[in-house]
């Protein structure tokens, strides 16, 4: 069995110890650095090249975030979990926007992590409960105030295939290889989707996707 190979990042000794008991608790996780500060995670990451990286979003020199957008622009093959103690949206996107796929509050992190950390590393979003809550609430309070319906109805169902792979992380050769179709074909539906969604990010795509229950 490979093991996942995991880099933790937390300023809190005492958080960090125990998210290392935990994780350490499975046979297929190996935590093979940790780090106190954003500039430590990122020169760690580049010298272990984990598969995980977990990550605190608020820390000391440099914060989660722009140490998340650091890490995923050198090593785009390295999944990140974002742990925060914020669960409003801004906190989501601008994490999603720096490349993480995962995003717990730490008040659930001792119950999610785990599947955090299996979901990401096989490419796919991890959200903890109270946040996809949250995001659905926060949209059907939008869609209200603006009186505005949801665009969903308008996707044909090879729109809304594709829009459940674009958010589970699969990119536009590997969609039209699974679906059989040309890469040209793949890009068209994702444009006519995103125009549809007013959508404009692979961020906003995934957001999108939990709110509609399309992953969770």
């Amino acid at each position: 069995m490979k093991q996942i190979r995991i880099l933790l990042a937390d300023d809190h000794n005492v958080m960090r110890r125990g998210l290392r008991m935990l994780l350490e608790s499975q046979p297929e996780f190996l935590v093979v650095a940790e780090a106190s500060d954003g500039h430590k995670a990122v020169e760690l990451a580049l010298a272990q090249k984990p598969d995980v990286v977990v990550l605190d979003v608020s820390m000391p020199h440099l914060s989660g975030t722009e140490a998340a957008k650091r890490i995923c622009e050198a090593l785009p093959a390295t999944s990140i979990v974002m742990l925060s103690m914020h669960s409003d949206e801004g906190y989501v996107l601008r994490a999603l926007d720096a490349g993480a796929k995962g995003y717990l509050v730490k008040s659930s992190a001792e119950g999610d992590l785990i599947d955090a950390i299996r979901a990401v590393s096989q490419g796919r979003a991890f959200f903890s409960a109270e946040i996809s809550r949250m995001l659905v609430e926060d949209y059907v309070r939008e869609m209200r105030a603006r009186g505005v319906t949801d665009s969903y109805e308008l996707l044909t169902p090879r729109e809304r295939e594709i829009l459940q792979l674009l958010a589970e992380g699969k990119s536009n050769k590997d969609i039209a290889a699974l679906l059989n179709l040309s890469l040209f074909t793949a890009e068209t539906h994702r444009r006519n989707l995103q125009e549809k969604l007013n959508l404009h990010s692979v961020a906003e795509l995934i957001l999108y996707a939990v709110r509609k229950g399309v992953i969770s």
